[in-house]
């Protein structure tokens, strides 16, 4: 197979390392595994030379791995855009976007819409609800806003934020109609907490973010349902040895999964080493991509705000001509694992986990979806992706994580 090659609909992949699975029962050095892919399906998974017959026998194309690692598809649970798009663009953008994503290895994505009216996000979101039943790859939709404080508001415009009320969350839910996979908030904001709790008893996953509120308030925020810190250490207080603030509030809360963009500017290695330490099995990779993801330099939009990309990092553009706050990235999903793996030191296969099954379970499967994949939901429960009849959306990685193959069902 050539580089990035697609992975045939039937095909026998032996002599990988597949990186999934209970963690407590994994080899990682020991690279014997094989696993059979037939009518959009994973159809059988062994070990040694098990692949030669039985169940998969006659089944298509043989792949030697070579001593690399399968992994499922990756799944992105915070992405504004890519290909000079964001998801407010709406349907017209949708292709621009999952292309670039799917051709580096995410096999799901969450929409991310940053902050807007209380109107505004309503007709966003009444457009992205028809993008998750019609594209199996829009999983759900993500509100970044604008329940957020002023304060640590970063690439979000300040005359739209807003403390959320009563009529805004109802509003909110009746558009998503059933969509909404998660909804960032400041719990310091009126009505926050009780916000919180209503989002949560609909099903939404609710993540603390873009936040002044100190450990005992995020606390709060997570006994009420919050279940998400979004961009662990962005847009919110740090830690300090006398106000440990919302990332150590977040370790603490067994039920949080936490956010990480980890492109090396958001957060450097060693604070994403102690992050990857202090949350074991925790830890969700994501990208915050915004339009100029997959393409060059040069300037753009987050939302309504104007970007200038320089040296592939997305900053917005003052009235004074100083250097703006980060607006999003450009990062994307293998380059997040490949990251994690050579400059944070994460294992392979903690690195795949943060990738797929650690954000996929933080928004409770896949909201919105047809039976297919409220499956890929349940095996995310059982802490398997690429058991035996779960689809076929997995990649072939090189030694180095780099993405040798790939295949996204069908």
């Amino acid at each position: 197979m050539t580089q990035t090659a697609q992975i045939p609909a039937e095909a026998v992949i032996h002599n990988a390392c597949v990186l999934d699975g209970d963690r407590a029962t994994f080899t990682e050095e020991t690279a014997d595994t094989w696993i059979a892919i037939a009518e959009g399906t994973v159809t059988a998974r062994g070990r040694g030379d098990g692949w030669k017959d039985g169940a998969a026998s006659g089944r298509g194309e043989v792949i030697d791995a070579a001593g690399g690692y399968v992994a499922p598809a990756f799944v992105d649970i915070h992405c504004h855009g890519a290909g000079g798009a964001s998801a407010e663009d709406g349907i017209e953008a949708m292709d621009a976007i999952l292309d670039v994503h799917r051709a580096h290895g995410t096999g799901r994505l969450a929409l991310s819409y940053v902050s807007d009216t209380i109107d505004g996000l309503c007709r966003s979101l009444r457009a992205g609800a028809g993008l998750v039943r019609d594209r199996a790859m829009v999983m759900g939709l993500h509100a970044e806003g604008p329940f957020l404080s002023p304060d640590f508001k970063g690439a979000h415009a300040p005359e739209v934020l807003t403390s959320p009320t009563p009529e805004a969350a109802e509003a909110i839910l009746e558009a998503a109609d059933g969509t909404l996979a998660q909804i960032t908030i400041a719990p310091e904001l009126p009505g926050a907490l009780d916000a919180i709790a209503r989002f949560s008893a609909a099903g939404v996953r609710v993540a603390v973010g873009h936040t002044a509120a100190d450990f005992e308030l995020t606390a709060q925020a997570f006994e009420a349902g919050a279940s998400i810190l979004t961009h662990a250490f962005n847009a919110m207080p740090g830690i300090h040895h006398r106000a440990p603030g919302p990332v150590l509030a977040a370790a603490e809360a067994e039920h949080v999964t936490v956010e990480l963009i980890n492109d090396g500017v958001h957060v450097v290695a060693p604070v994403a080493r102690m992050l990857h330490e202090l949350v074991p099995g925790r830890l969700a990779l994501i990208t915050d991509a915004m339009a100029a993801t997959g393409l060059h330099d040069g300037s753009y939009h987050l939302g309504s705000l104007p970007v200038e990309v320089k040296d592939a990092v997305a900053r917005l553009v003052t009235a004074d001509g100083t250097q703006g706050a980060i607006a999003g990235s450009t990062l994307t999903m293998d380059e997040a694992v490949k990251r994690a793996v050579t400059e944070v030191g994460v294992s392979p296969f903690d690195a795949v986990q943060s990738a797929g099954l650690v954000p996929l379970r933080a928004v409770g499967g896949v909201p919105g979806s047809g039976d297919s994949l409220r499956a890929v939901g349940g095996a995310a429960d059982a802490g398997s992706l690429l058991a035996p009849g779960m689809p076929a959306e997995l990649l072939l990685l090189d030694g180095d994580m780099s993405i040798r193959g790939s295949r996204f069902g069908g």
